[in-house]
């Protein structure tokens, strides 16, 4: 029998891509070889043929009743994602999307049908040398001088439009802002009081429903929008007002009033500096204020459509399998609801609170600014920021040699909450690979892998765990420009996860953490949690487990970690929160993280099982090694049996408790003057960051 059959079936669903196809060879015989003692044959099996692969063509230029073939390309991504589920199950597929903008009328779904069946694997690329562009946004045309003296420019944009996100020239362009001295204003829990009478020209401004305000300080930046403006009151939107006045570091009293900013941001008066822009969507104009040189008539401008671009996720009993996109760039999303009434009250890295809180305090400001017991009964219900391209119940997913730029949030989310992916399915994601990429101008970090609530700690099913998560040789500048309390790379909760060779630089958080929880969820709890410190276990489903999480075998190696934390004091080029068994930072070379409180590599509450080794520390404004020991509740212990030897270091100071009681044990760790590194030290440094691509699996 032949199997050229087998491919007549499948051209009738393809077309003549697989017509193209040429047959495959007969299904060999079994043949007797050799009469072998004891009267047995010896026989000679050949392996099966794999299928030949199909190849699909996509173009901008190409037409939905093509049939994939070169010369007769489909043009939308949808029209293809059909075709490929009618052949995936008995052939390795790829999708060639030829160079150009692939502009998407709504986000990208894939399920458990959309990847490779029964071991075949889908991939999508774009052609070797180019990046196709997955666009969620419209260009803007047609602009106009609308305010000579000033150089404010409109243009027509659809009635409603009201992104919190405008590329312009390839970059992501502010909105226009002012910042308001926190002593022009108080706080209460219905909104602010004007207290300097320079400000109250705030109640005469149109469109007062899209103010917002802003407010960030330690390692908080918040956000929360205006109801109205009357006389000296600013009414804000509930309940994300309220929600931003409760916790810690919170936009009425935060940990440190001398480095807390305050602004004023979307509305036309406050278009003042070059490179800003403001919407009006109820007259349906977008204006903007060129930068010196920027020719409106010439500049490309795209406003953004969609909230995001592409959810992949099965179910935890039917996952998605063997997907792949090379040479693609994602770009033009917004996420919303931080304009709405829940604002977005920022907790930590893209986790935020949400909703309205049982038993909030008369009094937060007073009573709930470092944390309350109707705050602590939330802990376990935050919320975290859905990504522009989102992986959850999956295997064997592969991102490489991808550009993910000018996007409304975090690029990449890896098994975040269930909230966090459009299916509505979270977690779940195992032997996910984020190689070889880019991830530049982003409102939002670059990664974050895992959730943040109870089933990510402990999941209720083995399905639900994060495993083998690679993120290897990215590079990752300029990201967090508008949620800038975000790390480049996040890891929450995930076993074996191997952050390798990434160049991070010019961030205003973090570079690369890992680990969340503080320690609460750990065997055996936090003694910082119980009722004389912050009563979180006081509070219902907040539970001492006896079970360690699933954060285990992490390792943070060969990366090259530079200029971040340009915004907030806390926090470390390299962070880390609770148990993590098995943990490895080695080799990372970290450099002129500024500030006079500047640190390089922390271990912070809860940190258990880390070991630092190797690594360089360069021009380091404060501290190059923090232990958070949390001495205030000694003799309990919190972070221990944590190793630091063999770093080397020119600046900075060694901060924690290494003691034998703790288990810690800081040693051989060795002072540099200026440049002089020794030869190993040396080796480390020109070893960092990104290196060659490795070589792909065939």
């Amino acid at each position: 029998m032949r199997w050229s059959g087998l491919f007549a079936v499948a051209a009738g669903l393809a077309g003549s891509a697989m017509a193209q196809l040429p047959p495959m060879p007969d299904i060999p015989r079994v043949t007797p070889v050799q009469h072998a003692p004891g009267g047995h044959f010896r026989v000679v099996i050949p392996n099966r043929p794999d299928p030949t692969p199909v190849i699909l063509h996509v173009s901008p230029q190409g037409s939905d009743a093509g049939d994939g073939t070169a010369q007769r390309p489909f043009a939308t991504l949808v029209r293809t994602q059909q075709v490929v589920r009618t052949i995936n199950r008995d052939h390795d597929v790829t999708v060639l999307l030829a160079p150009g903008v692939y502009r998407l009328d709504a986000p990208l779904r894939f399920g458990a049908r959309d990847g490779g069946q029964n071991g075949f694997t889908v991939r999508w690329e774009g052609a070797p040398g180019t990046h196709a562009i997955l666009s969620g946004g419209t260009p803007v045309t047609g602009w106009r001088l609308v305010d000579r003296q000033r150089n404010i420019w409109a243009a027509n944009v659809p009635m409603g439009s009201d992104p919190r996100q405008l590329t312009v020239a390839g970059k992501l362009a502010p909105r226009a802002s002012v910042e308001i001295p926190r002593a022009a204003v108080a706080f209460h829990p219905w909104g602010l009081e004007i207290k300097d009478p320079a400000w109250r020209f705030l109640a005469q401004l149109p469109g007062q429903q899209q103010i917002e305000v802003e407010g960030m300080s330690w390692f908080t930046h918040r956000h929360a929008m205006v109801d109205r403006i009357e006389g000296d009151r600013i009414v804000m939107q509930q309940p994300g007002w309220r929600n931003n006045l409760v916790g810690y570091d919170t936009i009425a009293r935060p940990v440190s009033v001398e480095v807390a900013r305050l602004f004023l941001v979307n509305a036309l008066p406050f278009l003042r500096d070059p490179g800003q822009w403001f919407v009006d969507p109820k007259a349906g104009q977008l204006y903007y204020k060129p930068r010196p040189g920027e020719d409106m008539r010439r500049i490309e401008v795209v406003l953004p459509r969609l909230a995001h671009l592409l959810s992949i996720a099965g179910s935890y009993d039917d996952p998605v399998r063997d997907l792949e996109f090379r040479r693609l760039q994602f770009s033009h999303t917004s996420w919303l609801q931080p304009s709405g009434p829940e604002g977005y009250a920022s907790q930590q890295s893209g986790a935020y609170l949400a909703g309205e809180l049982a038993d909030y305090p008369a009094d937060p400001i007073r009573d709930c600014s470092w944390g309350c017991w109707s705050f602590e009964r939330m802990r376990n219900r935050w919320r975290q920021q859905p990504a522009a391209v989102q992986v959850a119940a999956a295997r064997r997913i592969v991102f490489d040699d991808d550009r993910f730029s000018q996007l409304g949030q975090i690029a990449l989310g890896i098994g975040n909450n269930p909230e966090a992916n459009a299916s509505g399915v979270g977690l779940g994601a195992a032997a996910i690979e984020v190689t070889n990429s880019s991830f530049t101008d982003l409102a939002g970090g670059a990664i974050m892998a895992g959730g943040v609530e109870p089933d990510a700690h402990h999941p209720a099913r083995p399905e639900m765990g994060l495993r083998d998560i690679l993120i290897r040789n990215n590079r990752i500048a300029g990201v967090s420009r508008d949620y800038k309390e975000q790390s480049a790379i996040l890891v929450t909760y995930a076993s074996g996860t191997l952050i390798l060779h990434n160049d991070v630089s010019d961030t205003p958080y973090d570079g690369i953490d890992v680990g969340w929880g503080w320690g609460a969820n750990d065997p055996g709890g936090s003694a910082e949690y119980w009722r004389k410190q912050r009563g979180y276990y006081d509070q219902p489903g907040n539970i001492v487990y006896d079970t360690p999480t699933t954060l285990r075998d992490t390792v943070v190696m060969g990366n090259r970690v530079r200029r971040v934390k340009q915004w907030f004091p806390d926090g470390g080029a390299i962070y880390h929160l609770s148990a993590d068994p098995g943990a490895l930072i080695a080799e990372n070379y970290i450099s002129d993280v500024a500030g006079s409180g500047g640190i390089a590599i922390y271990l912070d509450e809860g940190s258990r099982y880390v070991t630092v080794r190797n690594n360089v520390v360069d021009r380091v404004g404060g501290v190059w090694l923090n232990l958070n020991t949390q001495s205030h509740i000694a003799p309990k212990r919190t972070a221990l049996d944590n190793v630091a030897t063999g770093n080397w270091y020119n600046s900075g100071k060694l901060n924690g408790e290494w003691s034998d009681y703790l288990n810690n044990r800081a040693a051989d760790n060795v002072a540099v003057v200026g440049s002089q590194w020794p030869v190993e030290a040396q080796r480390v440094i020109d070893a960092s960051g990104v290196q060659q691509a490795a070589p792909r699996r065939p």
